[in-house]
C-alpha cells in the first residue's frame, strides 16, 4: 500500500492514528504531566465511591481510574469551574476592612531664628591633638526634643562649591533654624574622651567637643643614614661658625697642672723649627801614586 501521498502519512511508520486513539494519547500525557505537578490527597473535589470509581465534585463527573481524574482536571471544562466557583467565593465573601496604616503625625514648629553659639579652640597639652568645644544656647527650645548633630561632607551641601578640603558639622533642634560651622576635613578622633556631647536641660546649652587626630609629620634627613655602630657628629648651629675653643679639651679641675701637650696637636705652642745644616761634600781618595796639592 503506497503511504507516500497521504496527509500526515510517513513511509514506515504506520498509519495514521484514529480520532480515539489520539484523544487516549492525549489524556496518558495529561496524566502524566498531573502526576508531577497535582497531589491527588490534597484535592479538595476529588472523591472515590462506594462503587470503586472517582467523582469529581465540582464538575459532577465519573472516572474508571485515577489517571482520567487527572486528566479531566487539566480539561477546558474543569478549569472553568474552578474560575466560576473562585468569582463566586470572591462576590459573598464579607468585605472586610483594610488595615489601617499606621500614620506618623508630622511636627511643625515655627522656625524663630538661629541661636546663640561659642566655638572654643583648644589643643591638648600632652599629645598636641587640636579640638574644637561648641557650646550652643537654646533657650526657647520646645518640649521633649533634644538638639542632634551630624557631619557632612562638602558635596552633599548645595550652598558652596563643593571642596574637599573642608566638611560641615550640623546642629538642629526644633524651633530654631539648622546651623553649620564649616571645619577641615580631617579625620575625626572617635575615642573615649576625645569625642563627647553633653545637653543640660537647666541652662538649655549643648557642648560638643571632638579632637582631630594627629597627622604624621613627614622627617627629611639631611644625608645618608650612617652604617651601625657610627655616631653621626651634631651639626653645627644655623647662623654661626665654629667657637674658638673647638677642637679645645676641657679644662682639668681645679689643683692639677694642665699636661704638655704633643707638638703638632691643636692649642700647642708654636715652636719655630730650626732647618739643619746640609753636610759638606767629601772628596773621593787619590789614584794610589799620587799626592795631593795644597791647592
Amino acid at each position: 500500500m503506497d503511504f507516500q501521498h497521504r496527509a500526515g502519512g510517513k513511509t514506515g511508520s504506520g498509519g495514521v492514528a484514529s480520532a480515539s486513539e489520539s484523544n487516549r494519547d492525549r489524556r496518558e500525557r495529561l496524566r502524566q504531566l498531573a502526576l508531577e505537578t497535582i497531589d491527588i490527597n490534597k484535592d479538595p473535589y476529588f472523591m472515590k465511591n462506594h462503587l470503586g470509581s472517582y467523582e469529581c465534585k465540582l464538575c459532577l463527573t465519573l472516572h474508571n481510574n485515577e489517571g482520567s481524574y487527572l486528566a479531566h482536571t487539566q480539561g477546558k471544562k474543569h478549569q472553568t469551574n474552578l474560575a466560576r466557583r473562585a468569582a463566586k467565593e470572591a462576590k459573598e465573601a464579607p468585605a472586610q476592612p483594610a488595615p489601617a496604616k499606621v500614620k506618623v503625625e508630622v511636627k511643625k514648629f515655627v522656625k524663630i531664628g538661629r541661636p546663640g553659639y561659642k566655638v572654643t579652640k583648644q589643643r591638648d597639652p600632652e599629645t598636641g591633638q587640636q579640638s574644637l568645644l561648641f557650646q550652643i544656647d537654646y533657650p526657647e527650645i520646645a518640649e521633649g526634643i533634644g538638639p542632634r548633630h551630624r557631619f557632612m561632607s562638602a558635596y552633599e551641601q548645595r550652598i558652596e562649591p563643593p571642596d574637599r578640603r573642608w566638611q560641615y558639622l550640623l546642629l538642629a533642634a526644633e524651633p530654631y533654624e539648622t546651623i553649620a560651622f564649616k571645619v577641615p576635613s580631617r579625620e575625626i578622633d572617635k575615642a573615649e574622651n576625645r569625642f563627647w556631647t553633653h545637653w543640660n536641660r537647666e541652662t538649655k546649652q549643648f557642648f560638643l567637643q571632638f579632637h582631630f587626630k594627629m597627622e604624621k609629620a613627614i622627617t627629611q634627613s639631611s644625608g645618608p643614614v650612617p652604617p651601625a655602630g657610627v655616631k653621626r657628629p651634631p651639626p653645627l648651629m644655623s647662623g654661626g661658625g665654629p667657637r674658638p675653643n673647638d677642637g679645645m679639651p676641657p679644662p682639668p679641675p681645679e689643683g692639677m697642672s694642665v699636661p704638655p701637650l704633643p707638638p703638632g696637636a691643636p692649642g700647642a705652642p708654636h715652636i719655630p723649627h730650626q732647618m739643619p745644616m746640609p753636610p759638606m761634600p767629601m772628596r773621593p781618595p787619590p789614584p794610589e801614586g799620587l799626592t795631593l796639592s795644597a791647592n
